[in-house]
C-alpha cells in the first residue's frame, strides 16, 4: 500500500490520479474532514484524517503501508517539522521506500520555503531509509488562478517584470512521474530535477495564451504592496506572504532555470509543452460549458 500525505491539495489529487490509472492499493492523508468527499469522488477507498504532526495519527496511517509520497502543506514555516515527523514515523513503521516531493533547486537560501525542503531533505539522507526526491520546477497549472480573467479581459497579471524567464512543469507529468517511480524499480536513492519546458519569458507565455485562446493576451506588473493585498484577502498569512514576496524577486532578478531531459528520460516522451497544457485546458472548459 502506498500512503499520500498532504492529498487534498492539487498536487496530492493529481499523484492520486496517476495511481488510481496503475490500480495500486492507496491511502491518502488529509486534515480535514470536509476533504474527505473530494477525494472519495476520485475513487480513493482509504482516506484517513489527521494531523501529520501527529505520531499516532502518522503510525495508524502507515499501518500495512510499503511506501510514502509525502507532500508538504504549501508554504508553511514548519514544513521541517512536518518532514522530520513523517520520516520518523516511517523509520518506525519500516517504510520501504519515502519519496519526498520537493522542488527545483531547494538550494536557494534567498527563497525560504525551497530552503525548508533541503533541511527535509538532509534530514531524508540521515535517516536510513530508502529514499526517491522528486524537484518540480514551476507548474503550469499556477496560471489557471487566472483563467477567467484572461478569457474575459485578456489580462495576465504579473508580481515580476515581463522578462522573467521560467522553466515550467505540467503537473500531470509530474504525477505519471511519482507514479513512476513509486511503483517501478529503479529509483532508489535518485533525486530527480523535473523541468518541463525551456526558459519561457512572461512575455512568450503571453504570447502562446494569445494564440491558443485566440484572443489578444497582454501582461500586467503589478507592484508587491498590489500582490499582497490580494494575497492577504485570499488568507494567506504573514510567513506564506513574506516568503512569496522573495520568491518573486529572486524570480525577477535570476529567473528559475532546469533542463528538460531528465524528465524526458522518465516519460519515455517529450514532457508536455505550455501550448499542449493550454490547448488541454482550454479543450477542458469548452467541453464543460457544452455539456452545461
Amino acid at each position: 500500500m502506498i500512503l499520500i500525505t498532504g492529498s487534498a491539495g492539487k498536487t496530492g489529487r493529481a499523484v492520486l490520479r496517476a495511481l488510481l490509472d496503475r490500480k495500486e492499493s492507496i491511502r491518502a492523508l488529509v486534515h480535514r474532514t470536509d476533504q474527505v468527499s473530494t477525494l472519495k469522488a476520485l475513487g480513493v477507498e482509504d482516506v484517513q484524517v489527521g494531523d501529520m504532526l501527529d505520531p499516532k495519527t502518522l503510525a495508524w496511517a502507515m499501518h500495512r503501508v510499503t511506501s510514502i509520497y509525502h507532500i508538504a502543506p504549501n508554504v508553511n514555516p514548519d514544513e521541517v517539522i512536518f518532514g522530520k515527523t513523517v520520516i520518523q514515523a516511517a523509520r518506525s513503521a519500516k517504510v520501504k521506500h519515502f519519496v519526498f516531493h520537493s522542488v527545483l533547486h531547494p538550494q536557494i537560501e534567498a527563497m525560504p520555503h525551497h530552503w525548508q525542503k533541503l533541511r527535509v531533505e538532509e534530514f531524508l539522507f540521515e535517516s536510513g531509509l530508502p529514499f526517491t526526491i522528486l524537484q518540480p520546477t514551476v507548474y503550469m497549472q499556477n496560471i489557471l488562478s487566472q483563467w477567467d480573467q484572461i478569457l474575459g479581459n485578456g489580462i495576465y497579471t504579473l508580481p515580476y517584470g515581463p522578462k522573467t524567464r521560467l522553466c515550467l512543469v505540467d503537473l500531470e507529468d509530474v504525477a505519471r512521474v511519482a507514479a513512476i517511480v513509486l511503483t517501478e524499480p529503479g529509483h532508489l536513492g535518485a533525486i530527480y530535477e523535473l523541468a518541463g519546458t525551456p526558459a519561457m519569458s512572461q512575455v512568450e507565455i503571453a504570447e502562446e495564451l494569445s494564440k491558443q485562446l485566440n484572443r489578444p493576451v497582454d501582461l500586467k506588473k503589478i507592484s508587491n504592496k498590489e500582490w499582497e493585498q490580494t494575497a492577504r484577502a485570499s488568507g494567506l498569512g504573514d510567513y506564506q506572504v513574506s516568503a512569496l514576496i522573495k520568491m518573486f524577486d529572486y524570480y525577477e532578478q535570476f529567473g528559475f532555470l532546469g533542463n528538460m531531459k531528465t524528465l524526458s528520460c522518465l516519460l519515455g516522451r517529450q514532457p508536455n509543452s505550455f501550448a499542449d497544457f493550454i490547448k488541454r485546458i482550454r479543450d477542458e472548459r469548452d467541453n464543460v460549458v457544452r455539456v452545461n
